[in-house]
């Protein structure tokens, strides 16, 4: 079995170079999008299958909130990691086809724990599930 790819859809380079590092071991290809319109563009590559996607919101220019509300989230799971505790827009995200939110912990340990939990709950399950379903192969549409 090849590798996931997780697509990390993030600004900061703190937050890109602590994700890379946590991930080192598991058996993923993390592929990364400083912004919101590479993120789109790298989802529009037919070529490009993720297993997961995980956005940060609060990025310039094109935020997370738009890249939800162009790309429709089929296959794969997005997965929201964001410093935002607002519940309105947990909720407006999840609503918008998000798979799950999670909040970025401050501690280190608690970030690393949250990071692998999201590639295992989501790109490593996904992949396994791939598998078995020919389904798990299908994109989501970009507008």
């Amino acid at each position: 079995m090849k590798d996931a790819d997780v697509l990390l859809v993030e600004d900061s380079v703190g937050d890109v170079l602590l994700t890379r590092q946590i991930l080192t071991e598991m058996p993923i290809r993390l592929r990364i999008a400083r912004d919101g319109l590479q993120a789109l563009l790298m989802l529009a590559d037919p070529e490009f299958k993720p297993a997961l996607v995980i956005l940060d919101l609060n990025m310039p220019d094109i935020s997370g909130h738009e890249v939800l509300a162009r790309y429709h989230p089929q296959s794969p799971p997005v997965v929201v990691f964001t410093s935002s505790w607002n519940e309105a827009e947990k909720a407006r995200t999840l609503a918008m086809g998000a798979r799950e939110w999670v909040n970025k912990p401050m501690d280190l340990d608690a970030y690393a724990g949250a990071v692998r939990g999201m590639v295992e709950k989501w790109a490593l399950r996904t992949e396994k599930s791939a598998l078995a379903s020919p389904e798990m192969g299908k994109t989501a549409s970009i507008q």
